[in-house]
Formats: structure tokens, sequence, C-alpha cells
């Protein structure tokens, strides 16, 4: 080989070895990738806790809700003074007695709610007030203060989540006029009868007025609401349905036979 091919064999060999060593080193990254890589970074974590908060709010807080539910229809039972007899009680239509006002203006379950139609199983508290915290997110069904106790005369309104914290009233839109709707206190059962119902916007309180939308007028019947919120996943408006009493039991003399059929 003469001296000028060694020359150039020299100078190839050079260049291979820094190609090499070029393709070796490693890039340091921009700073717009840098950047680009920590926001993706942000996102995927925000993703993960975006995921648990739905978990959480979709499927935790009904099991949390349902089993203070439970304990609270415990509670409630265990306080009862008399033992049921599990035959149908005498229907009465005349006055009942006067429920005595809850003591305990916030949370205090004082009353259990039945809906024959929504299953043998549904059987949910019914507690004074309706703060989200101690009563609503409580998985309980708030009784609105100032209106009728249970079988008066009046207006017995309460208000339920449909969604969440147990979602008592997740059925609501399937009660149909002359469904029951069953009330139970430490006295007697109320058995309700559904007469209508109405989509409302929030501002509309008069639907709990004594007389339902007709506020200021002196009430001549016992009647009960049930409110939450319309549509599902929404607070947009209000599903509301009012029933009226159709006739009431004392608990010693038996059971509603709704109760008694469903069971």
């Amino acid at each position: 080989m003469s001296r000028l091919d060694e020359i150039a064999q020299d100078q190839r060999d050079e260049e291979e070895a820094a190609s090499r060593r070029r393709v070796q080193r490693p890039r340091r990254a921009s700073v717009g990738a840098s950047l680009v890589g920590g926001f993706g970074e942000l996102l995927i974590t925000a993703g993960l806790l975006l995921g648990l908060f739905v978990v959480w709010q979709l499927w935790w807080t009904d099991v949390e809700g349902a089993r203070e539910a439970d304990q609270a229809v415990s509670q409630f039972t265990e306080g009862l003074e008399v033992e049921i007899p599990e035959v149908a009680g005498q229907e009465r239509t005349e006055e009942p007695p006067a429920e005595p006002e809850p003591v305990d203006l916030s949370g205090e379950t004082f009353a259990a709610l039945w809906v024959p139609d929504w299953g043998t199983d549904y059987r949910w508290p019914v507690a004074e007030g309706v703060s989200r915290p101690d009563v609503l997110d409580a998985g309980m069904v708030g009784h609105y203060p100032d209106t009728a106790m249970p079988g008066q005369v009046g207006n017995f309104s309460v208000a339920g989540h449909r969604q969440t914290y147990g979602r008592p009233f997740y059925d609501i839109d399937t009660l149909a006029a002359g469904d029951s709707v069953i009330v139970q206190t430490h006295t007697a059962w109320y058995v309700y009868k559904v007469t209508d119902h109405r989509i409302v916007l929030p501002t509309e309180i008069d639907v709990i007025a004594p007389v339902p939308g007709e506020p200021g007028v002196e009430a001549s019947e016992a009647m009960l609401t049930l409110t939450t919120c319309h549509p599902l996943w929404s607070t947009a408006e209000r599903y509301i349905v009012h029933a009226q009493l159709d006739h009431w039991i004392p608990l010693e003399d038996g059971m509603p036979a709704e109760l008694l059929e469903a069971s």
C-alpha cells in the first residue's frame, strides 16, 4: 500500500470513529420537548385522579350511604315500643293521632319510608332536616322543616338523592298514579297513594306548600311530596311526586297489605 493509500485509509478510519461517537452520544432534549413531556405526565396523573374521583362518586358513596341507611333503619326499628304482627292491619280513615315533632332539628331519624314497587328490601330512614352533610349525604331521606308530619293535614315533604349516597330516589320516575308510598313512624303506618308528578325549577318551592302549588291556602287534606334532582346527573330541575293519604294503620294492629303482598 502506498503512502497516499495509507493516509486515505487513516482518514476513513477517523471518520468512521467520529460517526460512531456521534451515534453513541445521547442527545440533549430541547426545552420544548421537556415541557411537553412534563405536561404529558401531569395529564396522566390528572386522569388517574379523575378516575379515582369518579369511582368514589359513583360507587363508594353509594356503598357508604346504603350502609349508613341500614344502620339508621335498624336503630329506628329497635326503638319501636310495640311488636308488629305480620298480618294485614285494619285500614283506618278517621283522623290519626298527632305525631310528635322531632326534637333534634338535624339528622334525627323519626320514620321509615317504604315503596312496595321498588322492591321488598326498600326501606329508607327519614331524618329531620335537608342538610347535605348531616342528612342527605348520610344516606337518608330528609324531612323539610316546617312541613307537616306524617299523616297530618298539610304536606309531609321530603327530599332525597337520585344519584350517589345510596340514591334513595333513583327510581322516582317509575312511580305512577295509584302506587303506594308508605311512611312508618313509632305510632302507625301511613299509606299514601300517588296522585301526580311534576318537573319544576329549583326555585319553585311552592311544591312543598301545605296545598302544593297554592302557597297561602289552608290545607284540608294530608299530602306527601317527594323531591329530588332531575335529570340524572344534573341539578337543573327537580322531579316532584305528590301523593294523598289513603289510610293509616296502628303498628300494633298489623302491617299494610301492600308490604305483605310484596314479601
